[in-house]
């Protein structure tokens, strides 16, 4: 059998495609409001209690990052969004060796400079093995583009507790891309 030169080009775009594709497709046998995580002053929150929220923007965050002023972006959008039906998460990490030590220190630093009255995990991995389940979730329903690469990845989810989108760390949290999507999942 002979292939032409166009036969082959689609094979090989194909292939291309294929291989460089980061998402998956979904099935979603858990969503995010299925899970838990222990807040930074110790308390266990089971996320079914955000179940009401229209949008959450799940950020993994560190202390000694260069990205670590987006916590006052984070503050921002939490106190204009979260009456309309926003949930701010932040999930300090030590995955890239940035964050302090202790969730005592974590919650002192991010209350003393930025501020911060959304919702604050524990310090949790946020890839590989060792990651929460969160991440594991959100890596296998969304792909390679909801691991984090580095401090300040931001996963946002919707209404039903599925990944809607997800964010670089040099997408700021009050970029036009980020408020878009938000605005559309809280419907104004």
């Amino acid at each position: 059998m002979k292939f032409s030169n166009f036969t082959k080009l689609l094979a090989i775009v194909f292939l291309m495609i294929s291989f460089f594709s980061t998402k998956t497709l979904a099935n979603y046998e858990k969503v995010f409001f299925d899970f838990s995580v222990e807040l930074v002053n110790g308390k266990l929150i089971d996320l079914n209690e955000y179940k009401n929220k229209k949008a959450i923007l799940l950020v993994n965050t560190a202390s000694y990052c260069g990205f670590t002023k987006q916590y006052n972006d984070m503050q921002n959008i939490w106190e204009k969004y979260q009456n309309k039906g926003l949930l701010v998460l932040a999930v300090p990490s030590n995955s890239f060796n940035q964050e302090k030590k202790t969730e005592k220190e974590v919650k002192e630093f991010c209350e003393v400079n930025f501020n911060i009255t959304f919702p604050i995990t524990s310090i949790y991995d946020v890839k590989g093995d060792s990651a929460h389940d969160i991440f594991k979730w959100a890596k296998e329903n969304h792909g390679k583009s909801a691991i984090p690469k580095w401090n300040f990845h931001k996963i946002l989810i919707n209404n039903e507790g599925k990944i809607e989108d997800t964010f670089s760390s040099f997408t700021n949290p009050t970029s036009n891309k980020i408020i878009s999507k938000i605005e559309t999942l809280l419907n104004i």
